[in-house]
């Protein structure tokens, strides 16, 4: 009988995405410091990061950080040409594989002992077939459970590959900070540091009542699950995403209302098309802010029915950037996004359309047909001719 103290699941991710494919083609970029993207950092190399910059932040301050670091324009189609070329090879080790986004995956492996090894060997290859056939470092954490293998690629960052075998799962998760808990944010973290709670242990030390006191009945009875290592999820393939968005980062400079609905109809238009290539209705429509204070906020609405209408959605999202309008005047925006959730497929609304939603309806249908047969430049709305399109950031399929 074969036997192993190792999980069967493994979290694979990729290391530094965007920066490492352009050290990958670049030669002269490899040990250097490089930012992708010039307004808003898409992407850091590690040795940008330990400089200080992160993604998302400002491309003025990431270069006063960095002054030697190289800033280079985003190549989309050819970061999901490296995603696919991944993914395939994570296809190839097993066929349960739960893609989490365009460079990270789970995978569980539990039923190849006989035929490929242990968990640990079967990811040692893995880090090995990336590199040989991709060209890209991979750091890979190998658990019991998904929520502890995704914490150890964490801790095994850059480049590495870390197990916890089952006799030393609590000794591995209890000494580190509790921003390693998923759902642990900027709040969650003030709050707990605020009661002197600064460690896993200390999270599931606390009498589960108390946690939910504290930061609510959800959230309390999450961590202290967490805290414990309890996370029966499976690794689900081919599993649909809950929800689908979408952003546009914007610099730091002032953007009139009309700008602003300009860029929400070209987010929206492609969000719609994306809903209905995937056959799918959304109930909820969210507007997310990012400030030049760097906050946050999101605003969201509940729709009276499922709906995969461009108009519909678009309704809605301007209905939450007028409730906005002083937010976004007081703190200025640096990026917005859009997401529908509440996602089902579109048989599960049937509804009978008023004649102008029959005509938005086809609308939709027509425009998604010339854009499959010619393009997606093909054809577009009368609001965004002239419009810059924005970058479309490679995703998993919906």
């Amino acid at each position: 009988m074969f036997m192993t103290s190792e999980g069967p699941i493994l979290h694979a991710d990729l290391d530094a995405f965007y920066a490492s494919v352009e050290q990958r083609d670049d030669p002269r970029l490899r040990g250097r410091p490089v930012i992708v993207g010039g307004g808003v950092v898409l992407a850091a190399s590690y040795e940008a990061k330990a400089c200080g910059v992160r993604t998302a932040m400002g491309g003025a301050l990431a270069r006063r950080l960095c002054p030697q670091a190289v800033v280079v324009p985003p190549r989309m189609s050819v970061y999901s040409a490296a995603s696919k070329a991944v993914f395939e090879v994570f296809r190839d080790t097993t066929p349960m594989v739960e893609g989490l986004s365009i460079d990270e995956a789970f995978l569980d492996v539990g039923g190849l002992l006989r035929i490929s090894g242990t968990p640990s060997r079967i990811a040692a290859r893995l880090r090995a077939e990336v590199l040989g056939a991709v060209g890209l470092p991979i750091t890979v954490g190998v658990a019991r459970t998904k929520f502890l293998a995704k914490v150890a690629s964490g801790v095994a960052k850059p480049d590495g590959l870390l197990v916890v075998p089952h006799d030393r799962e609590l000794e591995f998760l209890h000494p580190l900070p509790v921003e390693r808990l998923w759902g642990v944010g900027k709040v969650t973290s003030a709050k707990l540091r605020d009661r002197g709670i600064q460690t896993v242990r200390q999270v599931a030390a606390m009498p589960e009542v108390d946690l939910v006191s504290l930061l609510g009945r959800g959230p309390g009875l999450h961590l202290h699950a967490l805290a414990h290592n309890r996370d029966p999820r499976p690794v689900q393939p081919g599993r649909r995403r809950r929800s689908m968005g979408s952003q546009r980062a914007l610099g730091r400079r002032r953007r009139t209302m009309a700008e602003l609905d300009e860029i929400l109809v070209g987010i929206v238009d492609r969000l719609a098309r994306r809903l209905r290539a995937a056959k799918r209705v959304c109930r909820t429509v969210v507007l997310r802010m990012r400030f030049t204070d760097f906050g946050r906020a999101t605003r969201s609405r509940t729709l009276t029915e499922a709906t995969d209408h461009t108009e519909t959605i678009l309704a809605a999202v301007r209905r939450l950037l007028t409730e906005s309008q002083s937010l976004v005047y007081d703190r200025g925006l640096t990026l917005i996004g859009v997401s529908l959730s509440n996602l089902d497929g579109d048989g599960a609304v049937q509804l009978v359309l008023p004649f102008e939603a029959a005509d938005s309806d086809a609308l939709d249908l027509t425009l998604d047909g010339v854009r499959n047969r010619f393009g997606a430049g093909a054809v577009t709305r009368a609001a965004l001719l002239g419009a810059e399109a924005g970058m479309e950031v490679p995703l998993l399929p919906d």
